[in-house]
């Protein structure tokens, strides 16, 4: 372009008219005809601005009452999202999509012919033979996203092909993208428990295979829906919230719905972030651990002990499998330590089985600084979440991997046992650094197989500092 020439290119306006109904929200869809683009495909109302005179609300407007005969005030048009938009044919486009839920009149073929057949769709299952420019806009639209590219390729198809997706949501000021939804089966549980839902951002880890959502409802309300990624899983997680979780109230989520078709729970949200990454004044991180010690204590005495089933013990039987799988990665020492520690094992007596959440570490450990009234105060709040390796066990099971955390500072660890109201006995010591070196070796095999260096890393230093600590060993009894 020269300095006499400036690049323009079309503004559109498409209308997202939406209604709910028993069986989920619905939006309208025509089918277009005639000598037009894409006709005989489905597409939202929508149409051009005839004119520098003419914003794009008074366009939708119009188009609105010029396709469908429905007439909508101003008050109602809702800004939904903007795509910036190619075709194949190489001509882009910029289209505004407004979401409307209130009018006057009932919508009709007002222009049959541009148009052969109106009718309404389920958002959350559109019809084939879609034009795939309206299909961008609404899938960026049901993701939250507030603005998308869409730069379709030559040899793309004008209809929607989900093999040829071009869709690129564009984060907001806050850095995040909004995630695609998940199944259409796990909207619509999650609608059944909660209504309408206004917005999904998905909040999964990045190694994990389960999926998280954090979701927020047109009428309000914070939830999170969660797919576990086994049946194990998922039964760990609803026993969990059904058993010991209410008995620490505000401080673990409470489960409102959850279905094994799609091994998906509802669960309410939880004020806080993670402690992983948190950095906090020494003060204030012995009150935390303090708290965390009392979380742990009301966790495992939810219910009484009981004794240990017949033949549990430290998981040594996957012992060899996982030290196939690291040992390319261990140091040297590090195996001929965890073989000793497994044939000190089988001396162990087993220990009174609780309730235990199962991957007690500061990830899933919640510290909500708000809380706090100032830099001094030390009454902090703490929650757990992510019960889905929640099963009865020791209670020594729960500081397996806590217990990396306060390696190195020994004012955590009594800060936690203070909490937790009584000191580790002999045998229980024994068994934490047996399962400890069992974990550090599960954790660097799935590591090397799964390219995750952060589990890898973890697991070598705590075989190092587990080496460091127990260079004498200990005897069957788990006497010093």
């Amino acid at each position: 372009m020269n300095g006499r020439q400036r690049y323009t290119e079309p503004v559109d306006v498409h209308l997202i008219l939406r209604r709910e109904t028993a069986a989920g929200p619905q939006v309208l869809l025509s089918r277009r005809a005639g000598q037009v683009y894409a006709a005989g495909l489905w597409h939202l109302p929508s149409g051009h601005l005839d004119g520098p005179h003419e914003d794009v609300v008074t366009a939708l407007i119009r188009e609105a009452r010029e396709e469908t005969g429905v007439v909508i005030d101003p008050a109602d048009v809702r800004a939904a999202v903007t795509v910036h938009h190619r075709s194949p044919g190489g001509a882009s486009r910029t289209g505004h999509f407004f979401e409307v839920r209130r009018w006057t009149g009932e919508p009709r073929i007002a222009e049959p012919d541009v148009c052969d057949a109106m009718d309404w769709a389920s958002l959350h299952a559109l019809p084939g033979g879609m034009v795939a420019y309206c299909r961008a806009g609404l899938d960026a639209y049901t993701a939250g996203a507030r603005l998308a590219v869409d730069f379709q390729l030559p040899a793309d198809s004008i209809a929607f092909d989900a093999g040829a997706d071009r869709l690129r949501l564009v984060p907001d000021v806050t850095g995040q993208a909004s995630s695609t939804l998940p199944d259409a089966v796990v909207v619509e549980f999650a609608e059944r428990a909660v209504g309408r839902i206004a917005q999904w951002t998905d909040t999964s880890w990045a190694r994990e295979e389960s999926r998280v959502w954090r979701v927020h409802g047109v009428q309000g309300g914070t939830w999170y829906v969660k797919v576990h990624q086994n049946q194990r899983f998922h039964d760990g997680e609803v026993r969990g919230l059904r058993t010991w979780a209410p008995e620490l109230g505000a401080a673990a989520p409470r489960l409102v719905a959850a279905d094994e078709t799609p091994r998906a729970v509802v669960l309410t949200a939880v004020p806080g972030r993670p402690l992983h990454g948190s950095v906090l004044t020494p003060d204030r991180e012995r009150a935390v651990f303090h708290r965390i010690g009392a979380l742990a204590r009301r966790i495992h005495q939810s219910s009484p002990p009981q004794p240990a089933p017949a033949g549990t013990g430290p998981a040594v039987d996957k012992a060899d499998r996982h030290l196939a799988g690291a040992r390319s990665h261990l140091r040297p020492g590090d195996e001929e330590f965890v073989r000793e520690l497994v044939r000190r094992a089988e001396g162990l007596q087993p220990l009174e089985w609780v309730e235990t959440h199962g991957d007690f570490q500061l990830r899933n450990i919640l510290y909500d600084p708000d809380a706090a009234t100032g830099p001094d105060d030390l009454d902090v709040v703490v929650a757990v979440i992510d019960l889905e390796r929640s099963e009865p066990g020791p209670a020594v099971r729960d500081l397996v991997r806590l217990s990396d955390a306060w390696a190195g500072r020994p004012d955590l660890l009594e800060a936690f046992l203070a909490g937790y109201g009584r000191s580790l006995t002999a045998a229980e010591q024994a068994r934490l650094v047996i399962d400890a070196a069992l974990d550090a070796v599960s954790g660097i095999s799935y590591g090397a197989a799964h390219g995750d260096p952060e589990l890898l890393e973890r697991g070598l230093r705590t075989l190092a500092r587990l080496r460091a600590e127990h260079r004498a060993g200990l005897s069957p009894t788990g006497a010093p």
